[in-house]
């Protein structure tokens, strides 16, 4: 019980002496409003808050998203293809790959893959 916590003690000071020498030897910036604020996708955060978002921007990020998610589905597939039923595993992931398609054709006929107005 005391050697943990002795070991914690230990810890916690040599991270604190380790944040502070880095601070004390760090090179000083010169703050300014441009470098301590977050760069918001293009957006200036200083300015007002009310100007119009880009409603195809928001579909842009919506559909890499879903395709992303998609992706992270599909890598598992090939590591169970040694374990599963084949043609079970075939008819699954031609199914699934149908609908991921059907989706992309969609969103194509749709325009909102399009990059010009």
């Amino acid at each position: 019980m005391y050697s943990m916590t002795i070991m914690a003690t230990l810890i916690m000071m040599l991270s604190s002496i380790i944040m502070l020498l880095a601070t004390l030897i760090s090179k000083k910036s010169i703050e300014d409003r441009e470098k301590s604020s977050p760069f918001e996708c293009g957006f200036d955060p200083m300015s007002s808050a009310r100007l119009p978002f880009s409603l195809r921007f928001f579909l842009i990020a919506m559909i890499f998203l879903i395709f992303d998610v998609e992706i992270a589905l599909l890598l598992p597939m090939t590591i169970i293809m040694t374990t599963s039923n084949i043609n079970t595993w075939i008819n699954i992931s031609i199914i699934f790959l149908l609908i991921l398609m059907l989706g992309l054709l969609h969103e194509w006929n749709q325009g909102s893959i399009e990059w010009a107005n």
